[in-house]
């Protein structure tokens, strides 16, 4: 019984603190602000090594499509998808940019 009064306890008040602060997650409507602190930190800390995992996986998948790619004339768009976009999106965009 002691178990049971916890567990109804502990979800009641998740759930009066999720339904309390509504603001917070209206803050910013139209998406996060030019040189937001928050998402520059993401971006630095886990969307950059993120990305740079993503461009090394893909030239490794690119490399082993290879075979697949040449007879069918498409080594560009291959390089491109695997390649060029995790790498763009990891060294070229803007720090705390969404795209």
């Amino acid at each position: 019984m002691s178990n049971l009064k916890k567990l109804l306890t502990t979800l009641s008040l998740a759930l009066l603190l999720a339904v309390s602060t509504p603001s917070t997650a209206l803050a910013y409507e139209n998406g996060p602000e030019s040189g937001d602190d928050a998402a520059i930190i993401l971006d630095l800390v886990v969307l950059r090594p993120t990305g740079f995992l993503a461009t090394a996986a893909g030239l490794v998948i690119f490399v082993g499509s290879l075979p697949i790619s040449i007879p069918t004339l498409s080594v560009g768009k291959a390089f491109d998808a695997l390649v060029v976009a995790p790498a763009h999106y990891t060294f070229v965009r803007e720090l705390g940019a969404e795209r």
